[in-house]
């Protein structure tokens, strides 16, 4: 009797065992390549695989790697399922254009935060356009910079010979931000999302100003680089701005390979959205760049959105 007791037992344990085994097998498990410490990609990107592993049926870990570039090839060749990369490269990847060798197949799942390009000056400068800068002297951040790729764009839309027509200074944002304050030189470009610490930094001894791309302007040169997006910085995000500015920058984007299925990309990013500023996972409380994760900014991506993103997008109406 009791020997037939201990074989029921061992059977009921086994079937148990194979349930919960099967439970396991059917979580489909997802990586998200993110960025190196010290940067807004590690912990967001950390935190987003913590979101999706405890609010869905999914199973997710966040891995470090060396950001954009990187994850592009990763999620291209399905190494990764996402990957944290800035717009730009994305476009770039897509189109196999240079850094890559080779088209890939990616779908934004969606833009996690704008970078404007910050075109900032004193008061006393006699600066209120872009086309003010002519004859002054500019930074437009390190040679070969994001930043400074995207500042000359913008000059050269503009006309300017960047030779003759301006002073061109090649300092870091650290640098600028004292320069500008010493009188050294007249405006700089940075590159970041806002509110950007230099320019807060700058606003504390000094009244600034951020120039802003005009409406014609902006389309122009979106138009010419598409990888670019237009962004308005709001109203007093910086002391003493009390007006929307607005921008060109590259945008920040939630990458997925475009075989990734409907249903899991749907998903993901409901449940990203949903655990922006609220319940225990909340992404606020990881980084405060989440504030900017909002359905209108995500939709603003230089890449088309995943199909499982735009099922998602349309039911909180951020797509019409």
């Amino acid at each position: 009797m009791r020997k037939l007791f201990y074989i029921s037992l061992v059977v009921v344990l086994a079937v148990s065992l194979i349930g919960v085994g099967h439970s396991i097998a059917k979580k489909k498990f997802l990586t998200l390549a993110s960025g190196s410490p010290g940067g807004v990609y590690y912990p967001l990107g950390g935190g987003m695989a913590v979101v999706i592993q405890k609010t869905t049926d999914l199973r997710c870990a966040a891995e470090s790697t060396g950001a954009s570039v990187e994850n592009c090839r990763l999620v291209g060749v399905g190494e990764s399922d996402m990957g944290m990369v800035m717009g730009s490269i994305a476009f770039k990847a897509i189109q196999g254009q240079e850094p890559f060798e080779k088209k890939f197949p990616l779908a934004a799942l969606f833009q996690m935060y704008p970078a404007p390009e910050h075109i900032v000056t004193v008061s006393g400068k006699g600066i209120k356009s872009v086309k003010d800068l002519k004859g002054k002297k500019v930074s437009i951040d390190v040679p070969g910079s994001g930043c400074a790729v995207m500042a000359k764009a913008i000059l050269e839309e503009y006309g300017f010979n960047l030779e003759k027509d301006l002073t061109i200074a090649h300092l870091s944002q650290s640098e600028s931000v004292q320069a500008l304050k010493d009188g050294v030189i007249d405006a700089v470009f940075f590159n970041f999302a806002y509110p950007g610490s230099a320019v807060l930094d700058l606003a504390a001894t000094r009244d600034i100003m951020l120039i802003p791309v005009e409406a014609a302007m902006a389309d122009q040169i979106v138009k010419k680089y598409p990888y670019y997006v237009k962004i308005t910085i709001p109203a007093k995000t910086y002391p003493k701005v009390d007006h929307p500015v607005l921008c060109l920058g590259d945008s920040n984007v939630l990458i997925a390979n475009k075989q990734m299925e409907e249903d899991v990309a749907y998903k993901i990013v409901k449940a990203i959205f949903e655990n922006v500023d609220k319940g225990k996972w909340a992404l606020k409380d990881i980084h405060p760049i989440a504030a900017q994760l909002t359905p209108s900014n995500a939709v603003n991506s230089p890449v088309a959105l995943h199909p499982g993103a735009i099922k998602y997008f349309k039911e909180v109406g951020a797509i019409k």
